[in-house]
């Protein structure tokens, strides 16, 4: 329910799939990330307390983002630093993924409806380095 895709070391993915269903809080990204990824179940009556979050100073370097899966069906094609495909995936609707490092390419297989959630602000273009592919086929594990 939980696939953790990774190149040579470098995670480039966490996929939460629709069927996870754990009670209690999972974080599923290492600290050190900055775009964090957890699951939360909790009973009726639970209380969380109110809270306010600090202003502490991050720096981010690349763009993470997630997408939910909203209906649909979307295949996600991975690639390394140096623009060769590695594999994709397919997400299904209430699939979860969180993009962390490496490229990344989609096809919509059937309409899809998602929502996307990355940081901000938003560069433009020059937050993103579009490429051609050489990947006539993809292979879906």
């Amino acid at each position: 329910m939980i696939e953790q895709i990774s190149h040579q070391g470098q995670l480039l993915a966490i996929i939460l799939r629709a069927g996870f269903d754990k009670p209690g809080i999972h974080f599923f990204t290492p600290n050190e990330l900055s775009q964090q990824l957890a699951y939360m179940r909790h009973p009726a009556g639970k209380v969380i307390p109110a809270h306010l979050h600090n202003p502490v100073p991050r720096e981010v370097e690349y763009t993470q983002e997630v997408l939910f899966i909203r209906r649909g069906r979307l295949r996600v094609d991975f690639y390394d630093n140096q623009r060769q495909y590695l594999e994709s995936r397919v997400l299904e609707a209430q699939d979860v993924i969180l993009l962390a490092h490496g490229g990344h390419g989609f096809e919509v297989l059937e309409e899809v409806e998602m929502v996307e959630v990355k940081q901000g602000p938003y560069a433009g273009e020059h937050d993103k380095t579009r490429f051609e592919t050489q990947v006539t086929q993809h292979i879906i594990p």
